[in-house]
């Protein structure tokens, strides 16, 4: 059976408790789980201000999760989505294989991020490998 790999962001509303934010999150996992999907990789990018009004509403809690299922989940997600009303957006994507590969090396902190390193005299190096 073919799995395609996907990437799911929601942002959840911003009243709500960090153990609420859990409990939502842990209900999407499951409902992924429970449906024989692989969940590859997940980020919490915390509360972020919005470029526009939602619902009434300024800022919203990020979050990210990377899956491998196929296309049949997808539409159950995005039904959970579309029933809570913890959700004021989400989108989810089918990743293609330059799409896995960043995504895979921004995991591992490849891409993104300043590197500091020590050259052989002592003195500190900063690259910036976001042109690679």
């Amino acid at each position: 059976m073919f799995q395609n790999q996907y990437e799911a962001v929601f942002i959840l509303t911003p009243v709500l408790s960090e153990t609420q934010i859990k409990e939502a999150v842990e209900k999407f996992k499951k409902t992924l789980t429970d449906n024989g999907a692989e969940i590859v990789h997940e980020e919490h990018w915390g509360l972020r201000k919005l470029a526009y009004t939602i619902q009434h509403k300024n800022t919203g809690y990020y979050q990210l999760i990377q899956f491998k299922a196929n296309a049949s989940i997808v539409a159950t997600l995005e039904t959970d989505y579309k029933r809570d009303e913890r959700v004021m957006r989400y989108l989810t994507t089918k990743l293609d294989k330059y799409a896995i590969d960043y995504s895979d090396r921004r995991s591992k902190g490849l891409i993104g991020r300043k590197n500091v390193e020590s050259t052989p005299a002592g003195k500190v190096e900063v690259t910036n490998e976001n042109a690679s």
